[in-house]
């Protein structure tokens, strides 16, 4: 029987190395209808950040009538050491969520913009251009606070209502979240219809209109199981950052058509097998994972975190 790790074979055009953005504490458990107290989600993130992760979503500051598996965010902050060399980002929508998140002593926040009209409605409660201006002025205001400013895109590769998404869009929301002083774009397969061509050919679109790759990461739902593939392809362009969830816990709850998150694990086992270095241990994430699942009361979707538990 193999061990743990796969077999190695390098890429000469790959990176020789990626940040993995871990996003099941937040983005994850967000999607889930079970709400687990605030020090559970403080022990998953100090798991996580032991497994060698150095960016994890710990939360966010949104009101908890809408996302009450997200309350008591600033308690999870308590229980972290913010003053570390790993990052622990976490969402907000506005103002007073920023107020909040610098309250609590967070150094890193995530504004989170929408690239079409109906998501915008949908999700965020007003038109896209108010909820575009609200999250850029956001970022500014983080900015020059001395933050560390990330940008969440949505429905960069499709919308389950405006249907195709020109790439243009999101050339311009990307500019616009640049400029307000974001470090990172994360890229949203919010409802997971990418296919390596698309993702390759909205890429190209940005890395031509000047976004630097090194700006840019992506995040993949694995709705028709192209997650992987789609990571594949952003690597072949130099993309060097990737948002994945610890057993792919989670999804979107506001576009019901998305599964789950691409699972770290999965994400780790197939990096490791190209001898792309991430500084993560795939068995301390997979164990995390079977954690996870006891406690969320469910088995979760990483088939890789299974295999290597179970050898």
């Amino acid at each position: 029987m193999m061990g743990s790790l796969p077999q190695v074979f390098t890429h000469d055009d790959f990176p020789t190395q990626v940040r993995v953005y871990e996003v099941s504490a937040r983005d994850g458990l967000q999607a889930e209808s079970l709400t687990l107290p605030a020090e559970v989600r403080a022990q998953l993130i100090s798991r996580l950040a032991d497994s060698g992760l150095k960016s994890i979503e710990a939360g966010s500051f949104v009101s908890p009538q809408a996302v009450p598996q997200m309350a008591d965010t600033r308690s999870v902050l308590d229980e972290l050491d913010l003053d570390s060399d790993i990052s622990y980002p976490v969402l907000v929508p506005n103002q007073r969520g920023l107020a909040d998140a610098m309250s609590a002593g967070a150094k890193d926040i995530a504004v989170f913009v929408s690239v079409t009209e109906a998501f915008s409605r949908a999700n965020l409660g007003d038109s896209l251009e108010v909820t575009t201006a609200r999250n850029l002025d956001v970022a500014a205001a983080a900015t020059s606070a001395g933050m560390r400013v990330r940008g969440y895109l949505s429905m960069v590769f499709g919308d389950p209502w405006e249907g195709p998404v020109d790439p243009q869009r999101v050339v311009t929301a990307s500019h616009r979240l640049l400029e307000a002083g974001c470090s990172s774009l994360s890229l949203g397969d919010t409802i997971g219809t990418a296919t390596p061509g698309h993702v390759t050919a909205v890429l190209q679109a940005l890395i031509d209109d000047g976004i630097p790759v090194e700006s840019i990461a992506l995040h993949t739902h694995n709705t028709y199981g192209q997650a992987l593939a789609n990571v594949y392809a952003a690597l072949q362009l130099g993309v060097t950052e990737f948002d994945a969830s610890a057993g792919g816990v989670g999804g979107c709850p506001f576009a019901g058509s998305a599964t789950g998150n691409l699972a770290t694990e999965d994400l780790l086992w197939m990096l490791d097998g190209l001898g792309i270095s991430t500084g993560v241990n795939i068995r301390a994430v997979a164990e995390t994972s079977q954690w996870l699942s006891q406690q969320l009361g469910k088995p979760l979707a990483s088939a890789t975190s299974a295999a290597i538990v179970n050898q």
